[in-house]
């Protein structure tokens, strides 16, 4: 049964916790949960597997019918009502007096042997991370792996900017790139800024593969470059600086997702 209880003052012992959460990839690790602000972040998770552990609602927002019907249909464990203003003290979002719901994380199974992957290289900015995953999604592709010192996926910025797409993907974090590349039994793609490499748009994309990127500055590793079936450059005009690394990310992968459209 949901427990509902009131909350009055951002002192309150489950509001600290919350904050720490918000706060620190390593107090989520710890307890294995991540945290979603905002209800329409919220409402992206509530048809999928996960469990919603809490969640922290505002007075004022409670007799608003898109907060309503969300609460009827979401099964929630413990319900908080907090009193205006209290979530704005520990929120990072500008709307910041909005529904924040704490959710459990599944665990990600077995890593990709032959299907579709997004492979990530030591990708500092969470920008990127949650842009990449966003194009993943809408690119069909489900599975994204992810070296151990990439942005944390599961931080608030990250999911901010992969605006629900981490609910349509399986996520492999803090993954031995080197050993399970080895192991991976489809093609793999990582782009180079040659042109020598191949050109992206004479590449055959319509079977399943990995796309290899690394870090914003300095690429993917030449350790990870050794195990790429082939290398790819996408076509510029002179004088262009390249692409960042989630954008060359989107060129890819919608280049493949339209190939396999034209298959019909």
């Amino acid at each position: 049964m949901k427990q509902v209880q009131h909350i009055a003052s951002a002192q309150n012992e489950r509001l600290k916790q919350l904050a720490k959460w918000l706060r620190h990839s390593r107090n989520r690790r710890e307890c294995g949960v991540a945290v979603l602000e905002g209800i329409h972040l919220a409402k992206s998770f509530s048809s999928r597997q996960y469990v919603m552990e809490q969640v922290f609602i505002p007075e004022h927002r409670l007799q608003q019918t898109e907060v309503t019907a969300w609460l009827a249909e979401s099964p929630i464990r413990e319900q908080y009502i907090v009193s205006d203003n209290a979530l704005s003290k520990i929120s990072s979002l500008s709307d910041a007096d909005d529904v924040i719901c704490v959710i459990r994380l599944l665990e990600s199974g077995t890593l990709p042997q032959t299907q579709d992957c997004v492979v990530l290289e030591s990708v500092q900015d969470p920008g990127n991370v949650g842009t990449l995953l966003r194009s993943a999604a809408a690119a069909g592709v489900q599975h994204i792996v992810l070296s151990r010192d990439c942005a944390d996926v599961w931080s608030p910025k990250v999911l901010r900017a992969g605006m629900g797409a981490h609910a349509l993907l399986t996520l492999h974090t803090d993954t031995d790139l080197q050993h399970w590349v080895q192991q991976y039994r489809a093609a793999r793609y990582a782009t180079v800024l040659n042109e020598h490499a191949a050109s992206l748009y004479t590449l055959s994309l319509r079977e399943p593969c990995a796309w290899l990127f690394g870090n914003e500055g300095s690429g993917l590793s030449t350790e990870l470059q050794q195990y790429t079936d082939k290398t790819v450059f996408i076509p510029m005009q002179i004088g262009v600086e390249s692409l960042n690394v989630a954008m060359a990310a989107t060129v890819c992968l919608f280049e493949q997702q339209r190939q396999r459209l034209a298959l019909g």
